[in-house]
């Protein structure tokens, strides 16, 4: 790791947080069983002396199979820059991408101290001043799902204690999105309920990508703007220029998203009629379209399990298409995706960096790997400068 490591773990007989500096000794081993099973180390924002030095290393690549590296952006004017009630914060659930949004819109990344107690709890302390300022805090509620949540929780409470102006949360993954309805007795809508804890923390607006149903828009009671990684996406695929492409819906609940992506690539669509049995269980049940000698593009906004996607290039190819590619804008990859990717007849899977890719999926060169760092950093200048975030994808 280049930069130093601020994570710090608290002794369970501390009784509170100690008002300890940022070390520069890397944590060699993490304190509780939850950390040691799941690799999960928190990152914090760089010291004061490191700033300058890790803002040069943004658009660094990666050694690692199959992760694309971020392309160069246009230089971003100094009026934000030089705005000093803007600010960006960031969890510990994607760092990379928030940096990569700050060297975007041309702000450092601002310095907060994350710590945990050994049972886990959290501590967090912003090491800046924030009063009256227009706060943007990037964190998705990615693997650990709760863990994550509960942090950004926190981080917003500490913000509005501390008198922030504005604070918008920048959420590039919302978890328990696809709990959305009641579609069996006696079920929790959760989208709902985070909506709502995100709100008493403290949020102001929220900035999402990709929802995994739009209706969830509405469980806000602050202004939402719900952004889409097609224009990344779609901008890649015609660079490929793939022959005889037909983009492919999933199921009949993305028909809408593949229309939008066909029509912007000018292409045919075709709609696989899937029936779920369980969760994270689903059976392919017919092709809708003709897909014969087609490549096809498996679109969808989450791939978990990989179990859908996998029944679907299967489906496809038994129609007779040539090729089979996918992509998708939040690569959860949970259980045995990584496993049933690499082994499936799929040519290529693109998604975007909404979620970090954990190692195992970083070694399988079929996934490749888009930032939408520039589009997040677009929003967020729209939205400080009181402009229009729908002229993104106009």
């Amino acid at each position: 790791m280049n930069e130093q490591d601020t994570t710090a773990v608290l002794p369970r007989d501390a009784g509170q947080a100690t008002e300890t500096r940022t070390s520069s000794t890397p944590v060699q081993q993490p304190a509780t069983d939850f950390v040691s099973q799941s690799g999960y180390q928190p990152l914090t924002g760089p010291p004061p002396s490191s700033s300058a030095q890790n803002s040069g290393q943004q658009g660094g690549g990666s050694a690692q199979a199959g992760v694309a590296k971020p392309g160069t952006e246009k230089k971003r004017s100094g009026r934000l820059s030089d705005d000093k009630r803007f600010k960006i914060f960031s969890g510990s659930a994607n760092r990379p991408l928030a940096e990569e949004v700050c060297k975007f819109v041309g702000v450092p990344l601002g310095e907060t101290r994350l710590q945990r107690f050994s049972d886990g709890e959290v501590h967090f302390q912003l090491l800046e001043n924030v009063r009256g300022a227009d706060v943007f805090l990037i964190q998705p509620t990615c693997f650990p799902v709760d863990q994550h949540l509960v942090e950004l929780l926190i981080m917003m409470d500490a913000l509005k204690r501390a008198s922030a102006g504005r604070v918008t949360v920048v959420i590039p993954y919302y978890g328990y999105a696809r709990q959305d309805r009641k579609d069996r007795p006696r079920v929790a809508i959760t989208s709902k309920l985070v909506a709502d804890l995100l709100t008493t923390a403290g949020a102001n607006r929220a900035l999402l990508v990709d929802l995994h149903a739009a209706q969830i828009q509405g469980f806000f009671n602050i202004p939402v703007d719900h952004l889409f990684a097609s224009p990344v996406l779609v901008s890649h695929f015609r660079e490929l220029n793939l022959p005889n492409l037909t983009v492919v819906s999933p199921d009949a609940g993305g028909v809408e998203r593949a229309r939008f992506f066909a029509k912007k690539l000018d292409v045919p669509l075709a709609i696989v009629d899937k029936r779920r049995t369980d969760i994270n269980v689903s059976e392919v049940m017919n092709v809708i379209g003709d897909v014969r000698g087609r490549t096809c593009l498996i679109l969808d906004d989450i791939i978990d399990t990989a179990g859908t996607l996998v029944k679907t290039v299967d489906a496809l190819l038994e129609q007779g298409a040539g090729k089979v590619y996918a992509c998708a804008s939040h690569p959860v990859l949970s259980g045995p995706a990584v496993e049933r990717i690499a082994a499936s007849r799929l040519e290529q899977l693109v998604v975007t960096n909404t979620i970090p890719l954990q190692e195992p999926a970083q070694r399988i060169s079929k996934i490749k790997v888009l930032s939408i760092a520039g589009l997040l950093g677009r929003a967020i200048e729209s939205i400080h400068m009181e402009t229009s975030v729908s002229t993104l994808f106009s």
